[in-house]
């Protein structure tokens, strides 16, 4: 069977489980992405003591002999990219979905979420074949393409040699070239070295959204004997006696050390961190999530005006880069 056809089953019943449990919840205006009054002509209103000359609308001054400027909008229109772990790593899951499946759930989200207002979504597709760039359009259809395209990736077979997060990071940088959002799904196991720097670049232009996935057997490991362990990126295998009390919490301490390491280096790093597990309510969790981000959105646009500089409510997921804040621990939930 073709692989769209699938695919289209299993993306229809995504969307209905997304627009069921979200739909509204991120509908309305957003901030534009440059601060400033913008640049969309609006309606023209009488000139105030202290309005830029720069506006003056001369033809209705012409025709009311009395001075009048227009005002100006900030543009809505949203880019969005997404870049894609589709690596070995992620083809691992003992709950209720593999990692892969709820990356590409959160991916579904993001583009079922803000495709409506018209913004444009892109996506570079991290696979054991390279990089796979899909450009950003706007339409229902464009998205259901690039899911489709997401969800027919080829799994890699262990051993072979994969991209690294940070190397599909720096490509992403060379191509998003309008200010915009960002969107990094991965279980971000390369060593942060490798990402940390070119995360930090994205977030020196664009707003970036980091979404972690990972599986509960990633922190604590079960106690059933003799197990087989195989690492999917290397190929490499080793049996391991699960039922050493000893050997299970250092197992634990090295995993929950690995997880704060990422987090503090997406927090260097300057993105907002959101933490998906496979055996959790992601809807829910990714619920939690944007009403935090749009609690700190609002305290911080709070001196600046009525939902902020241009009296609108915040952008899908976050807050923009000029007012957004984050919270003291990442925006990330807790394991």
């Amino acid at each position: 069977m073709k692989p769209y056809l699938i695919a289209e089953p299993a993306l229809r019943r995504l969307e209905l489980t997304i627009t069921r449990r979200l739909d509204g919840l991120l509908q309305g205006e957003h901030l534009g992405l440059v601060p400033g009054p913008g640049s969309e002509p609006a309606e023209s209103r009488p000139y105030t003591a202290g309005d830029d000359v720069r506006r003056m609308d001369w033809n209705v001054t012409a025709r009311t002999n009395e001075p009048h400027v227009r005002d100006l909008v900030a543009d809505r229109e949203l880019e969005i990219w997404a870049l894609l772990d589709a690596t070995a790593s992620m083809d691992f899951g003992t709950a209720a979905m593999e990692k892969r499946e709820l990356a590409l759930s959160a991916l579904a989200a993001v583009g079922f979420l803000t495709q409506r207002t018209g913004n444009r979504i892109g996506t570079h597709l991290l696979h054991g074949g390279g990089v796979r760039t899909l450009p950003a359009r706007t339409g229902r259809p464009h998205l259901m393409a690039l899911l489709q395209a997401a969800f027919a990736l080829p799994r890699t077979p262990p051993g072979v040699a994969e991209p690294l997060l940070g190397v599909a990071a720096e490509q992403l940088g060379r191509v998003v070239r309008r200010r915009g959002l960002v969107v990094v799904v991965s279980d971000f196991l390369d060593t942060p070295e490798t990402w940390e720097l070119p995360l930090r670049r994205l977030t020196a232009r664009h707003q970036v959204l980091a979404v972690e996935v990972l599986d509960p057997r990633e922190l604590t490991l079960p106690d059933v004997g003799i197990l087989t362990l195989i690492d999917p990126e290397t190929g490499r295998r080793r049996e391991v006696a699960t039922g050493n009390a000893r050997l299970r919490r250092r197992y634990a301490e090295a995993a929950a050390g690995q997880r704060d390491a990422i987090s503090q280096a997406l927090r260097r790093a300057g993105a907002t961190h959101l933490r998906l597990r496979t055996d959790r309510d992601w809807v829910r969790d990714l619920v939690k999530h944007v009403m935090r981000q749009r609690r700190f959105a609002s305290l911080a646009a709070g001196p600046i005006g009525p939902g902020g500089p241009s009296g609108q409510a915040g952008p899908p997921l976050d807050g923009p880069p000029s007012v957004r804040r984050r919270p003291p621990e990442g925006g990330g939930d807790a394991a």
